[in-house]
């Protein structure tokens, strides 16, 4: 495509609000919600997709049905001395199953992760064994999830 933002049209975000919902949806379950053939609804995804708009597909995972009933959100500088690159900390981070996010953040922190854990003891562990061992690794402060409320995003879901 060109270098031109994309801009979609009112077909274009209820797909996208259709498959931001479910994103198991087929391009016929699409078309029939929304009164399209099952090949016009596919090539409009298809569109949506090349243009990189719908950067992937995903599904939402209860962790706590899995057995990880305790999610962190941990702040993590960087110590100035040693000067352990930025690189070295990330590919060591994102090795730690446990660790679901890693945003480099700006402000009081350099990093912000969110971690599962199956209770606070198993989340000590995580973060004496694994967090703390990590390069470069200065300031820590976590923050456990009490409750989380999803609210819809800009396409209403």
């Amino acid at each position: 495509m060109s270098d031109a933002a994309f801009v979609p049209d009112a077909t274009d975000l209820a797909i996208l609000r259709l498959l931001a919902g479910d994103a198991t949806l087929s391009a016929a379950e699409i078309g029939r919600e929304l009164g399209m053939t099952q090949p016009a609804t596919w090539r409009r995804i298809r569109r949506l997709t090349e243009a990189g708009v719908i950067a992937g597909r995903r599904i939402s995972v209860d962790m706590a049905a899995l057995g990880f009933g305790v999610t962190v959100f941990l702040g993590i500088r960087l110590a100035a001395r040693g000067r352990t690159s930025l690189e070295d900390f990330e590919r060591a981070v994102t090795a730690i199953p446990e660790v679901q996010t890693v945003q480099h953040v700006l402000g009081q922190f350099d990093y912000r992760l969110r971690i599962h854990a199956r209770d606070i003891a198993d989340f000590e562990r995580i973060l004496r064994r694994r967090i703390m061992t990590l390069p470069g690794v200065g300031q820590v402060e976590a923050n456990v999830m009490l409750s989380e409320e999803r609210r819809p995003g800009p396409l209403g879901v």
